[in-house]
């Protein structure tokens, strides 16, 4: 059985759509078990059926106003804490908020804890490919967890980014790309500069060079790899960008009389569909790639919907052993590393 370790109190719609995913995800997926963690009392309010549910009281709530770490460390008895700990006293295989973002980000790190290699955890999230027959999205990362990175990041973020790849999203010899101000090898900055040279040296990835943000939705490569500034700046401008041209398509076809009116009816299905293309909430939510156990950070704004995906997402994660093969790769490179200090040198 998967155990899932829910902050039933984290996000705009909590608990009502927490809850209101979880029964959906529930009856869906035979083989999982949640842990909501929140104020009992509101949430059996709104239980309908416990099956598989358990529900563990926690007095305190981390709003989306509270400074992160402070609010990690003194509020111990808070359900985004409390479903942290879980996972790292293994009452939980992993653990998954829609609230505060920081908060999130701070309990996997102080709580559950980074892999030993790791420098630093990133944000992994999938985002669709248009117009393009062979390939449906790629992953990016990091998209907000570290708004500096160092050169050694981003290599651990191609290496991440590949395992990711290849087990959620069933790519082979995944593309790496590191995000770029253009193509060429020589382009960027000294930090990205010297991340191309760590790349192309890296053994266990398929490195294909630089790429510009503009060709990331034409399926450029399977994985991006970027600062956590410039990630969370692109996600957030691919947004904007697709609802500002939705937008604009069905303002031209309503304020164009009746004509573009019945037209608008008849293409209604079709922006639908790119509107669900578009929608990146359909492959769950951002993953905290480098911990111990799979952490998981959904929209603040998650309804229903976007809880069975994201818990669709873990299941996968879980199922396929994500977390330990990340383990073991960086474990076995620790020690290459080591028995290459360790080896003696060879007589002139």
């Amino acid at each position: 059985m998967v155990k899932i370790a829910i902050d039933a109190m984290g996000g705009d719609f909590a608990p009502t759509a927490v809850i209101e995913g979880v029964e959906q995800a529930r009856d869906l997926f035979e083989d999982t078990v949640f842990l909501l963690y929140g104020q009992r009392d509101v949430i059996n309010q709104h239980l309908k059926n416990r099956d598989r549910i358990q529900v563990i009281n926690a007095d305190e709530v981390i709003t989306m106003e509270d400074e992160p770490v402070r609010a990690v460390r003194r509020k111990k008895q808070s359900s985004l804490v409390m479903a942290a700990q879980a996972v790292k006293d293994g009452q939980a295989d992993a653990f998954f908020s829609a609230g505060n973002s920081g908060a999130v980000l701070a309990a996997g790190l102080f709580i559950v804890g980074r892999i030993k290699g790791i420098d630093r955890p990133g944000l992994v999230t999938a985002l669709p490919v248009v117009r393009n027959a062979h390939q449906s999205n790629f992953v990016m990362m990091d998209i907000g967890a570290n708004a500096d990175s160092k050169p050694l990041n981003l290599e651990q973020y191609a290496v991440l980014g590949t395992y990711y790849a290849e087990r959620m999203l069933q790519a082979t010899n995944p593309r790496v790309a590191l995000l770029n101000n253009g193509t060429e090898d020589d382009k960027g900055n000294k930090v990205h500069k010297a991340a191309f040279e760590r790349l192309q040296q890296t053994a266990d990835i398929n490195f294909i060079g630089n790429v510009e943000s503009r060709d990331l939705l034409n399926g450029v490569a399977d994985v991006v790899v970027t600062d956590g500034f410039t990630g969370n700046a692109v996600l957030k401008s691919i947004e904007g960008t697709a609802r500002a041209m939705l937008g604009l398509v069905k303002d031209a076809v309503y304020n164009t009389g009746i004509s573009g009116k019945l037209g608008g009816l008849l293409l209604k299905h079709g922006f639908s569909q790119i509107q669900s293309q578009m929608d990146y909430s359909q492959y769950g939510g951002a993953v905290l790639l480098g911990l111990k156990a799979p952490v998981v950070k959904a929209h603040g704004s998650s309804k229903a919907p976007t809880i069975v995906n994201t818990i669709r997402q873990i299941r996968q994660m879980v199922n396929t052993d994500l977390v330990p093969g990340v383990a073991a790769y960086f474990a076995s490179q620790q020690v290459n590393q080591q028995a290459s200090v360790d080896k003696p040198a060879e007589n002139d």
